[in-house]
């Protein structure tokens, strides 16, 4: 009864806290905008990364961090800082941190300290707009070890419209002295069609290609096991801390148990697991469903996430097609097909279905400094074609973008 009691009471607790949390995000955004546009301006960092990230990092403006230091964005001492310190648990225990007179002082040092590392520097060749790019690129170069954390600022900025922010600091948008971050449209000047387009097609411009959400799956209560490890199925808004208070064992063990990192409550649904997961699965494959993650199937199957990417050779963020076997015990023969890679082939298989008998078609991949003109111009072909046979919305591309070519 007392163990039920102690699982209902932090639940209840953090029902109340996600209540407030969209309020606590929304005014941060609303105190720091402007903070996100200048430094956009100036170095180029894009303002939806940047309010995304200070949103995460501090817990929108609530965590001990930020309140003792005005460290908006988690960023250690490191050797070559002379400033200000302070110390926090973190990783490990009393750990130094960076700390600061003003948040202002805090964006500054946060484009200053990715502009200037090598590390980041392939961040600054991206189309200052491709807001998944950045966030994947610091995920990739080291940011933050938390494999879900791409994810995390992806779905904040979508979530919370921050890329209007980016496009007021480009020009594109003019900044109204009555916008308000809100998950709606903001109110003011109607924003581009391009930009809710870009949030509800998928890269190659198809909408009949975006990937549902993942089903709901009926779990029992309290712990049961998978693949022999415990686990519990927790709700969105679970405090962390009062799980692994409950069970018994520390906060870094059950991040490190469940690939996350730094996360005081979780977003959405999930199994969580209370000991480490096996290297190999109960059953030889996984078939990849609608809207499955590598990360739901790591989870799902009970498996270590770096031994299921080794048997299958594939990347972090890499989307398995759905369809496709996951090998759970053994090597797989071969790299599953990737989502991105069946969708440019439905667009090429659509487009020249629809084009005349004697047509060709070729794939040509972005690169840095390409536009749609210059593209076009390369090929003989017009703007106007290219955007029809690749269902393209606008004249925007990112880097690594593959786009078919009829010739």
């Amino acid at each position: 009864m007392l163990k039920r009691l102690l699982i209902v009471l932090p639940l209840l607790a953090t029902l109340c806290v996600k209540a407030q949390k969209s309020a606590d995000i929304l005014d941060y955004i609303n105190t720091y905008k402007e903070l996100a546009i200048q430094e956009m301006v100036r170095t180029g960092v894009p303002a939806s990364i940047k309010l995304a990230q200070g949103i995460h990092e501090t817990m929108a403006g609530k965590s001990v961090l930020v309140m003792k230091s005005n460290n908006h964005f988690g960023i250690k001492c490191k050797e070559t800082w002379q400033g200000k310190k302070v110390y926090h648990d973190d990783d490990a225990r009393g750990e130094c941190f960076r700390s600061y007179s003003s948040p202002s002082d805090s964006y500054l040092d946060h484009s200053n300290f990715l502009k200037n590392s090598a590390r980041y520097a392939s961040l600054f060749q991206l189309d200052p707009t491709d807001y998944k790019g950045w966030a994947y690129g610091l995920k990739k170069a080291g940011y933050a070890t938390n494999i879900k954390y791409s994810q995390l600022l992806i779905k904040l900025i979508e979530d919370y419209n921050l890329q209007e922010y980016s496009l007021i600091a480009l020009g594109k948008l003019p900044m109204q002295k009555d916008i308000l971050a809100s998950n709606k449209t903001v109110i003011g000047e109607p924003i581009a069609v391009e930009m809710i387009q870009e949030k509800v097609v998928a890269e190659v411009g198809n909408p009949d290609l975006i990937r549902p959400s993942v089903p709901e799956v009926s779990y029992p209560e309290g712990e049961f096991k998978i693949n022999d490890t415990r686990v519990i199925y927790a709700k969105s808004g679970t405090s962390l801390l009062a799980v692994a208070k409950l069970y018994d064992i520390s906060l870094r063990r059950l991040l490190d148990f469940n690939d996350m990192d730094r996360e005081d409550v979780i977003t959405d649904n999930q199994l969580l697991f209370l000991q480490r997961k096996r290297k190999t699965g109960v059953g030889e494959l996984h078939i990849v469903q609608e809207g499955e993650t590598l990360y739901d199937i790591c989870q799902t199957e009970g498996i270590r996430y770096e031994a299921m990417l080794k048997y299958n050779h594939l990347k972090e963020d890499d989307v398995p097609a759905i369809g496709e076997k996951i090998y759970l015990r053994t090597a797989a023969p071969a790299r599953p097909r990737l989502a991105s890679e069946m969708a440019v082939a439905a667009v090429v298989r659509t487009t020249v279905d629809s084009r005349p008998a004697m047509s060709s078609s070729l794939t040509h991949v972005v690169q840095t400094k390409e536009t749609l003109y210059s593209i076009a111009k390369k090929y003989n072909v017009t703007v106007e074609k290219i955007q029809e046979w690749n269902r393209l919305q606008s004249t925007d591309l990112k880097i690594g973008q593959t786009l078919v070519i009829l010739q």
